[in-house]
């Protein structure tokens, strides 16, 4: 009976107009996030069923796709507890909490020339890593995995998911003030010069800090941003602490940037499947998708003074095993990432965008590559947009077809936004090598690989997808083949 209702229940959603609710402005507030109050539950990862993936399907009504999907991060790493939360679930003192050493994470910025020197963007969070036993970080982690356990993992995977866990179990720290110390690099990355003092803060609720500073730079160790091609660095080091520390990356106001995102593009993640999604981000260690490394190597030997921006919508908390890992396999660049604390409603709706906008708007004479996956409805939409947006500034468009080459992939991608773009700009592609032999200065096309696109709804489990298909009737589609597998 029960059975029956839940299908019935299916049956009858599926013909609701699924039309996504018109979004209103919401009012600036000099504060926008407070700190959270303390929550008396216990925060546990609820483990995923049917239902759970039927109640996201169910909660993201007003889109075409659950909203892990639209959004490119897999929904495990959305909704983590912070701050108090995480303090009061784990049950951890006060006089305990403040004998954990405070940390800094610093996220690799980049710095652009002003004509009045050099500025740097230095954004980042601080926190303490509080003491979990084992035991219960074991419990913690098991809330992360499906149809497994930490006890079933081997051993070098059962560590890596346990770090990862202790990662997100972490206490921002709010209202402080971070200093770190900035010196110039050679190109053999040996310091030279005197470093200086750079201080940023008070850090917002959820610990983070994102403030422009001025570099200084007395012993004329760097080169005018107007006299130079070359991208120069400076190691920075968070005083107080023996975390924290990072490359800046000094970008002249022209020359080519590589925007990159990272999952299923970079790397295998695979967030269109949560159980595979989960074991290649929390138990196995990062993969690189194919021969990506070897492409990115060729482009940065073509081009020695090309900027890698490695910009990835994942939250903060994790982000020290992406950067890990890309600063491991591919080409050193600067960093954006996924903040705990807004001040701009904007960027709370649409962070990638919010992102790309604010590096473009930095560097509005240099020519962005774009590089992605299909898999991934923010990137379908905002890609094409900042062709628009940004006339002239966007290069080529590179954009992994996931429907194409991975069988698990059953989400549509929405190539409507491509329409009306020369095709001289833009690329689907299927194996790296499709990018192979491109001269990103003058071409960004192969035109031996097929392109199959129909400016509308494509990669439909339904047949090849060749139509467009508004978001209500793709829901309705997707209601009902739901609805008649819970049924069979």
């Amino acid at each position: 009976m029960a059975r029956f209702s839940v299908c019935a229940a299916l049956l009858v959603l599926s013909c609701v107009d699924a039309s996504p609710p018109t979004l209103r402005p919401t009012p600036t507030f000099p504060r926008l996030v407070e700190p959270a109050t303390p929550q008396r539950t216990v925060f546990r990862p609820a483990r995923r069923d049917i239902g759970d993936d039927i109640n996201s399907i169910l909660n993201g009504l007003g889109s075409a796709i659950p909203s892990y999907v639209a959004s490119g991060v897999p929904n495990f790493f959305q909704n983590f507890p912070t701050g108090t939360a995480v303090q009061s679930s784990l049950g951890i003192g006060d006089d305990a909490l403040a004998a954990a050493p405070t940390q800094v994470l610093n996220l690799p910025p980049y710095a652009n020339w002003t004509g009045q020197g050099w500025s740097v963007l230095l954004h980042g969070n601080v926190f303490k890593q509080p003491n979990i036993s084992q035991s219960q970080l074991d419990d913690l982690t098991n809330g992360f995995l499906i149809n497994t356990s930490v006890s079933q993992l081997p051993a070098s995977q059962a560590a890596q998911a346990r770090n990862l866990t202790a990662e997100i179990y972490v206490v921002q720290q709010s209202d402080l003030n971070v200093t770190m110390t900035i010196v110039p690099l050679s190109a053999d990355g040996k310091a030279e010069g005197t470093g200086q003092n750079l201080t940023v803060g008070p850090t917002s609720a959820e610990g983070d800090f994102n403030q422009v500073v001025p570099i200084p730079d007395p012993d004329g160790h760097l080169q005018l941003g107007n006299e130079t091609d070359g991208i120069q660095s400076m190691s920075l080091h968070s005083l107080g602490t023996d975390t924290g520390n990072a490359t800046a990356y000094l970008v002249p106001p022209e020359g080519f940037t590589v925007i990159s995102d990272i999952d299923d593009i970079l790397r295998v993640t695979k967030i269109y499947e949560p159980a595979e999604g989960l074991l290649n981000s929390f138990a196995r260690p990062f993969t690189p998708w194919m021969n990506m490394p070897e492409i990115y190597a060729n482009w940065s030997k073509a081009l020695p003074n090309l900027h890698f921006h490695y910009l990835t919508t994942t939250p903060e908390q994790i982000t020290p095993n992406y950067m890990e890992f890309i600063f491991a396999t591919y080409p050193l660049g600067s960093f954006d990432t996924r903040p705990l604390n807004f001040s701009d409603v904007s960027a709370t709706l649409s962070i990638r965008k919010f992102l790309l906008d604010r590096i473009f708007q930095t560097f509005p004479q240099r020519k962005f590559v774009l590089v992605a996956d299909t898999s991934n409805s923010d990137v379908m939409k905002d890609y094409p947009a900042m062709v628009t947006d940004f006339p002239g500034q966007v290069q080529c468009i590179f954009l992994r077809n996931t429907s194409a080459t991975d069988s698990g992939d059953r989400f549509p991608y929405d190539t409507s936004g491509f329409k009306g773009l020369n095709q001289s700009m833009y690329m689907f592609f299927t194996v790296p090598d499709d990018l192979k032999g491109l001269d990103l200065t003058k071409e960004c096309y192969n035109s031996s690989v097929p392109q199959n696109v129909s400016f509308g709804e494509q990669g439909l489990p339904f047949g090849n997808g060749g139509f467009s298909l508004d978001s209500s009737r793709l829901v309705s589609v997707l209601m009902v083949a739901i609805s008649v597998l819970l049924c069979l």
